[in-house]
C-alpha cells in the first residue's frame, strides 16, 4: 500500500502515519512532486494547489481513497473522481476553532471600524467616529457544517439572534433561532445585520451572493466570507460598498487568490481582506495528521470513515 501526502508535514507526522500503517510506503510528495506521485497512490491525503492529472489517476484504477486536508473539496471533486468508486473524505471541522475565531474577528473589525481607525492612526489622527454593535444583532450563517456550528458557539455569548441555512437542516443547535434549507436564504438576506458565509463551493453555491442577493440584504448590513471566494460576485460586492448599500464587508477568501491587480476589491471602500488565513493554527498540521490517522485506522479496520463525502453534493452528510 502506498500513501501519498501533499500537505506541509514534518518527519514526525510521517512517522505518526507510518505507525498506523507499518506495512505501507508513506511518501511526502509536497506540492513539488504531487503530480508525479499521485498516479501510484492507493491513498492520498492532502490539498494539491498545482495541476494534477486526476483523469489519468482515475483511469489507472489504483487510488481508493482521498482524504482532503481542507474542508473545501473543489480541488479534487472533478467529474472523473465524482463518477469513480474513489472514496472522498473532508477535513470539515478540523480547524473550526480557528475559522470561527477569524470570522468573529473580521465581524468585530467591521462593527468597531478597525480599518478606519488604523488608517487614522497612520495619519496621526485621533478622531472619534460612530461604530456599530455586534451584541444583540441578528446574524445569518450560511452553511452549518463544522465551521458554521463552531461559529454559532462563538457568537452565542454576544446575545445575537442567529438565523441559519444548511443543505441538511437538521440537529438545530439550541442557540440557533431559525434553521432552514438553502431555499430559505432570502430570510437571512432580508433579516441579517451581519451575514457569514461558511458553505462549500459547489455548482449550487457558486456566485450565490450576486447582485440580486446583495440587493435583498438590509441596507447597512455587513458581509463576512470565510467559505470560498467564488461564493461572492466581486463586482456586485464592490458596487454595494461603493453605493453604500452595504455598511462594510470582510473577506478571508477571494474569487482569485490573490485578487487580480485590476480587481475592484483592492480599492472598494470599507472592505477588509485577509489572505486566506482563517484556518491557520499553531497545531494545524498536528490536528490534520491526528484526524487522518484516526480515519486511516478506520479504513484499515473496515469501519465507517469520518466526514464521508457525498461526491454528488460536494460535502459530507451530517452524522447519524
Amino acid at each position: 500500500m502506498r500513501i501519498v501526502l501533499c500537505y506541509p508535514v514534518e518527519p514526525k507526522h510521517v512517522r505518526q502515519i507510518q505507525a498506523v500503517a507499518p506495512d505501507a510506503t508513506v511518501v511526502d510528495a509536497g506540492q513539488e512532486r504531487v503530480a508525479l506521485e499521485l498516479p501510484s497512490a492507493d491513498i492520498f491525503c492532502g490539498h494539491p494547489k498545482v495541476p494534477v492529472p486526476w483523469d489519468a489517476v482515475v483511469a489507472g484504477g489504483r487510488l481508493r481513497w482521498i482524504q482532503s486536508s481542507a474542508a473545501g473539496l473543489d480541488h479534487c471533486l472533478v467529474p472523473s473522481v465524482i463518477a469513480s468508486d474513489i472514496v472522498v473524505t473532508s477535513a470539515s471541522g478540523v480547524l473550526a476553532d480557528q475559522v470561527a475565531e477569524h470570522a468573529l474577528g473580521l465581524a468585530i473589525a467591521c462593527t468597531r471600524r478597525t480599518r478606519l481607525f488604523l488608517e487614522q492612526q497612520s495619519r496621526r489622527e485621533f478622531v472619534r467616529r460612530p461604530t456599530l454593535d455586534l451584541t444583540g444583532a441578528t446574524v445569518g450563517i450560511v452553511g452549518l457544517g463544522g465551521n458554521g456550528r463552531r461559529l454559532v458557539e462563538v457568537l452565542a455569548p454576544f446575545r445575537v439572534t442567529i438565523l441559519a441555512t444548511d443543505y441538511f437542516p437538521v440537529r438545530k443547535p439550541p442557540a440557533v433561532d431559525f434553521l432552514g434549507p438553502p431555499e430559505a436564504l432570502t430570510t437571512l438576506l432580508e433579516r441579517s445585520d451581519v451575514l457569514f458565509l461558511c458553505p462549500p463551493l459547489t455548482p449550487a453555491t457558486r456566485s450565490m451572493i450576486d447582485a440580486a442577493a446583495i440587493g435583498q440584504m438590509k441596507k447597512g448590513a455587513i458581509l463576512v466570507n470565510v467559505g470560498r471566494g467564488k461564493l461572492v460576485d466581486e463586482d456586485a460586492l464592490a458596487d454595494a460598498l461603493e453605493s453604500g448599500h452595504l455598511d462594510s464587508a470582510a473577506l478571508d477568501v477571494t474569487p482569485d487568490e490573490p485578487p487580480r491587480p485590476e480587481s475592484r476589491l483592492w480599492t472598494a471602500p470599507r472592505l477588509i481582506i485577509t489572505p486566506h488565513v482563517g484556518g491557520q493554527a499553531a497545531r494545524r498540521i498536528d490536528a490534520m495528521t491526528d484526524f487522518f490517522c484516526d480515519n486511516l485506522r478506520r479504513h484499515l479496520g473496515g469501519m465507517p470513515l469520518r466526514n464521508l463525502v457525498d461526491k454528488r453534493l460536494g460535502f459530507p452528510a451530517p452524522p447519524e
